[in-house]
């Protein structure tokens, strides 16, 4: 176990053990709310890197892990769930502390839902058959799925655990090892998951956690010892991995940005729509993926739908996240919120009516990097605004004339993550929803289910986590002529 020191984290967990950094770089974590320090968190580089990936492959190669049984993963997995399970609380706690996300959603998000993924995983794999014999003309073939190797999983800072555990539960699943970089926004988190899988006896070198910056990532990706990275992050830091990836033939999953889009039918049910906010337009303060942040409304309803977003604003309670009667957290870091900010002064300066919010601070919140929420009306969708990821509590409204229209604009963009068509007659919403290229959508509400493969399509990504199909881009299959 790693020595107590607040929430410090100095060490590496690397094959099992608890490594102290060589000369590191030292990363502050303060509090999103209060601007206090946390933490201190040493940052990996190429060394400590390599070290981990040895570890791994060593795991892979030589260790029993390589030669378990998927019984035997799957009960590895159930132990290691139990463990994360009894450090729920504390760990959404501390989420909370790093990005702002609110209580409720991070007790959800950083706690029960990482379990639920892990032992969903751990089922599937004893369920699912690794080996079939199909007759040849010669005899038979022996057709096998096996592990793709060591993962390099890169996971982003906004939902950190179950990012992380989307990547790591189906690896172990597929009998593979992995190294995990966590972001340094939230690396004090991160190696619970060391102390959990510790506790659970995974093998030593079958999970190792590294937290760093872009110096550990770029080696992570370009390391020979890897056979597959799994990232979840910008766009822009997509494409440099999928790039560096491409060099040496790795595999690669890319859960990317969005700038999805709210339909609005013109018979939808406002109040429905007015339920739907929490999750589909301002879960997590914006930062996340899947926020519809463009919301298409016909010419006759706009005010209405203005009206509606504007009464939710003035219903959004900010302030410490770790306070239950809060609904809406600061952002992560000072620097993200004035990026945010400079989204909101670039509407204002082309001329969109301002509904809510503005580039200001909110009123009393004078430490902390919180953002007013911003509605935009009377968006162009070719802005800047409308097109780029901005990741906070922005909201672009966008009118149409023709459902051809909306359908249209929804599909002008570089991403397709998400979406939701607002209506009252479903099998028309489907068929809205059918024509908008997106990965994911919903109908009058948007709330992922980690039952079902989640990913996105253009900019948005390459590949799917949960669900069955998560654990197909995480096996090989090979041919055995007999």
């Amino acid at each position: 176990m790693p020595p107590s020191g607040g929430a410090d984290r100095r060490q590496f967990y690397i094959n099992g053990q608890w490594r102290e950094a060589v000369d590191p770089e030292l990363f502050t974590i303060a509090e999103a709310a209060t601007e206090r320090p946390l933490g201190v968190a040493a940052m990996g580089g190429p060394s400590e890197i390599d070290e981990a990936v040895l570890a791994a492959r060593a795991a892979l190669d030589n260790g029993p892990w390589g030669r378990s049984t998927p019984h035997e993963r799957a009960e590895t997995m159930r132990r290691f769930a139990d463990s994360l399970e009894r450090r729920g609380e504390s760990t959404a706690r501390l989420v909370s502390q790093q990005n702002g996300m609110i209580r409720p959603l991070s007790i959800i998000s950083n706690a029960a839902a990482p379990v639920a993924v892990l032992r969903s995983m751990a089922e599937l794999a004893e369920a699912r058959t690794f080996e079939t014999r199909r007759p040849s003309k010669k005899g038979h073939t022996i057709v096998r799925q096996e592990p793709v190797g060591v993962v390099g999983a890169i996971v982003a800072w906004n939902y950190p655990q179950l990012l992380a555990m989307a990547k790591i539960a189906p690896a172990l699943a597929a009998g593979c090892t992995i190294v995990l970089k966590p972001a340094p926004e939230t690396a004090l988190d991160a190696y619970v998951l060391g102390e959990a899988a510790e506790d659970a006896g995974l093998p030593p070198g079958v999970l190792n956690i590294v937290a760093g910056g872009v110096r550990a990532g770029e080696a992570l990706v370009a390391h020979p010892g890897v056979d597959k990275i799994a990232f979840t992050g910008s766009t822009a830091a997509g494409q440099a991995i999928g790039e560096a990836a491409g060099r040496s033939l790795k595999r690669v999953s890319l859960e990317l940005g969005g700038k999805s889009a709210a339909v609005v039918l013109p018979d939808a049910d406002l109040d429905v729509f007015a339920r739907s906010l929490d999750d589909a337009v301002f879960k997590n303060g914006g930062q996340t993926c899947t926020t519809n942040s463009r919301i298409l409304v016909p010419h006759g309803r706009s005010q209405e739908v203005l009206d509606v977003l504007a009464a939710y604003v003035d219903d959004l309670a900010m302030g410490d996240p770790l306070d239950d009667a809060v609904t809406l957290g600061p952002m992560v870091s000072d620097r993200h919120r004035e990026r945010v900010r400079n989204y909101i002064r670039l509407g204002e300066s082309e001329g969109f009516q301002l509904v809510r919010g503005g580039a200001e601070p909110p009123d009393g919140l004078t430490q902390g990097w919180f953002v007013s929420p911003t509605i935009f009306g009377g968006v162009d969708n070719n802005s800047r605004l409308a097109q780029e990821e901005i990741f906070g509590p922005v909201i672009s409204v966008i009118p149409y004339g023709s459902e051809d229209e909306a359908v249209r604009i929804a599909n002008d963009t570089v991403f397709g993550l998400g979406g939701v068509v607002f209506t009252e007659d479903h099998e028309h919403g489907l068929d809205i929803a059918s024509r908008i290229r997106s990965g994911t959508m919903g109908i009058n509400y948007f709330s992922m289910d980690m039952g079902s493969p989640f990913g996105g399509v253009k900019h948005s990504g390459i590949g799917r986590e949960f669900g069955p199909e998560a654990l197909d881009y995480y096996l090989e299959y090979r041919s055995i002529y007999v």
